[in-house]
């Protein structure tokens, strides 16, 4: 072990120090048959890079834990980590972080980063024994804080082959499709005997990611066997499918971990590929439609601390429920086209994500309520408190596994803004400030700024460049979301207004020889609606974004001493508010010809590149609201009320205030289910 983890500093030593060579370039990767034709697939990491807010963002969380955790987070991922040949934990912790941080650091371009991370893969892959195991396998005594048992579970090794697949897309490095097919073979060979579930259930139920891996790597060499690996993988998950249709998962409480939901969510889509079965194509759709009125909340995710539960807006949602379901959304699109996954990939990523990190990216929420009204260290009604310090935001509050896990969530947003077409095009899948740089048509260069403010703002116009100047056009299709939110559109080309072609619903093709200068602008349409939730609570939307009640802030930041250090971090901080919460909307302004009256929209005319604060909110709606006397606390959470009632009864309803909303990503504190009177 000493000698691999002395072969793995030098060849980090030589990374960072020795004249660089020019990076290999990765193919783009489409299904191979059998497996069905998908319209799209990834571009090579690091041919997309964040731009304006979006920037600001990924920075932000360079320079907080996910370019430190190595520091903040010593104990369980520096060099002790039994991943990178110590003694400390053996589990999913330290991969979890790297899931974030390598395509973090080649997103950014990041040196420092890059390093930490090469570190990791260079472990891992000098890790793997003769048979094609890898990764840690021997048990240790309990240490508290760590996990140092269950150390040869299948789980964690998925998530270390989901960094090898990054580190690949980014480097074209053979020793991963080498490296992964020994490894597969092993899994061939150790399956029927050694099933998913021998260790912990954790593999059984997140089995989808080791089958999307397995697909890949078929998609790259062909080997027919892999097709017999995925058939086992499937066999052995969890039933994702009859959960989502023909059970009844979604209907009970406390009936699946929901993180688990998340990832599982992908499993049925990505084995329709080998099945070519529209029942695992729909499934999913079933489950949203159930979610819909049972366990859903307007944020795209559920009540779920830790196990589903109704929808009640005080109920949890875990952070790593967020992080999961947009990779779990961002692989659904790319295999189906389905815009319903894009359109929830941007409800989670711009209300539950922003919202659950601080504005300096120096700690995380556990778990966020929809209606959150002080943040502090007291019960809940969670079905698993974590000494009553779920909700406060720290380096390790409630549960350590976000801490690790959270950092995959922007990076891999950024990552599938773009997406190639199966007709050698582009597609703007998400839409958010960034820059393409890509190679298109005949290897021809081309490079796409995304100039936008999107999600504060409905207009996307996209400037076309040929950086090489033997080639100052191409033909190529280029594929635009229409939002299910948006009531029609426009569509210019160099001002002048032109037609697309409707290729399926929700998205649009422009097909045609493109010139150096180009300027495609997309002008969406977004108006105020509501939609209804627990109780019939009334949820205020507009464009993608949630709105919620502007309640002033106070941050109160406590030092940890003693034990607490170990279990919640060096600190932690707890915020409340002087702001009076209890308010319901006004049943008539609620009526679809008084809605857009009665709820009026004002631009900040301070613009920011930290959008999602309480601060510099970009957008602000104006209404009136009734008090609700009341409406108090119970188990130090916003009580549970009749959000909606046919005869209020008599004196319930106080006076007429005026209310502010924000953007939900923007608050700590809120209410965002109104009740209605």
């Amino acid at each position: 072990m000493r000698a691999k983890l002395l072969m793995t500093l030098l060849a980090v030593f030589c990374i960072t120090i020795c004249p660089a060579k020019k990076p290999q370039r990765a193919d783009v990767v489409f299904n191979r048959a059998p497996l069905i034709e998908v319209p799209y697939a990834q571009l090579p990491l690091g041919d997309i890079k964040p731009q304006g807010w979006l920037r600001h963002q990924m920075q932000t969380m360079l320079d907080g834990m996910t370019g430190n955790l190595d520091e903040v987070y010593e104990f369980v991922v520096g060099d002790n980590n039994a991943w990178l040949g110590g003694q400390g934990d053996a589990w999913e912790r330290g991969p979890y972080w790297i899931d974030g941080a390598l395509p973090m650091a080649y997103i950014m371009e990041n040196k420092e980063l890059k390093a930490k991370a090469l570190k990791w893969v260079e472990a891992i892959l000098n890790s793997q024994k003769e048979n094609g195991y890898f990764g840690p396998d021997t048990d240790r005594p309990h240490i508290a804080g760590m996990q140092r048992n269950n150390a040869a579970d299948w789980w964690p090794r998925m998530v270390a082959l989901k960094i090898l697949q990054q580190y690949y897309m980014a480097t074209a490095d053979q020793r991963v499709i080498d490296f992964m097919s020994r490894y597969f073979d092993y899994q061939l060979k150790m399956l029927p005997t050694t099933p998913l579930g021998k260790w912990t259930f954790w593999a059984t139920e997140r089995a989808g990611d080791n089958l999307l891996i397995v697909h890949w790597l078929y998609n790259i060499t062909g080997d027919e066997k892999l097709l017999q690996l995925g058939e086992i993988l499937h066999k052995q998950s969890a039933d994702w499918t009859a959960r989502f249709t023909t059970d009844n998962h979604l209907f009970r409480q406390n009936s699946i971990h929901c993180v688990n939901l998340a990832q599982g969510f992908k499993e049925p889509v990505i084995y329709y590929q080998q099945s070519g079965e529209e029942k695992y194509l729909n499934a999913p759709q079933e489950a949203l439609r159930r979610i819909r009125h049972t366990i859903g909340f307007p944020t795209g995710l559920w009540a779920g601390d830790e196990y589903l539960h109704f929808g009640d807006p005080t109920r949890g949602s875990e952070l790593c429920t967020a992080i999961e379901m947009m990779y779990s959304l961002e692989e659904m699109y790319r295999i189906t086209g389905d815009n319903t996954y894009a359109d929830l990939l941007e409800r989670v990523t711009y209300n539950a994500l922003p919202t659950q990190i601080t504005d300096q990216g120096d700690a995380r929420q556990y778990y966020q309520q929809i209606n959150q009204v002080e943040v502090t260290r007291k019960p809940r009604n969670f079905s698993t408190p974590h000494e009553d310090t779920d909700i406060l935001f720290g380096e390790l509050t409630g549960y350590p596994c976000c801490t690790c896990n959270l950092h995959q969530g922007w990076p891999k947003f950024v990552q599938n803004l773009w997406l190639k077409t199966k007709e050698g095009g582009l597609a703007a899948m998400v839409y958010a400030p960034s820059t393409l740089s890509t190679r298109i048509a005949d290897d021809i260069e081309v490079s796409i700024e995304e100039q936008t403010s999107y999600p504060f703002e409905e207009q996307i116009s996209f400037n076309i460049s040929f950086p090489d100047k033997k080639h100052r056009s191409a033909e190529f299709p280029f594929e635009l979301r229409i939002p299910e939110w948006s009531e029609g559109y426009t569509l210019t080309l160099n001002g002048a207004e032109i037609k697309a072609e409707s290729l399926r619903k929700g998205t649009i093709r422009i097909n045609r020889t493109w010139a150096d200068g180009d300027k495609l602008t997309l002008s969406l349409n977004a108006q105020v609606r509501q939609s209804r939730w627990w109780d019939s609570a009334a949820v205020i939307e507009r464009g993608p974004l949630l709105y919620a009640l502007r309640m002033e802030e106070k941050w109160e930041k406590h030092i940890c001493q003693g034990d607490d250090i170990k279990e919640l971090g060096k600190y932690y901080y707890e915020v409340t508010s002087p702001t009076e919460w209890n308010v319901a909307l006004r049943r008539a302004d609620l009526s679809a010809d008084k809605l857009q009256s009665s709820f009026k929209v004002e631009r900040n005319s301070q613009t920011s590149d930290n959008p999602w604060s309480l601060e510099s909110a970009p957008i602000l709606i104006h209404a009136k609201a009734l008090k609700l006397p009341a409406w108090g606390m119970s188990y130090n959470s916003a009580a549970d009320f009749t959000f909606y009632n046919q005869q209020p009864a008599k004196g319930e309803v106080g006076e007429e205030v005026d209310i502010t909303l924000i953007p939900y990503g923007c608050t700590t504190l809120r209410i965002a289910e109104f009740p209605v009177r």
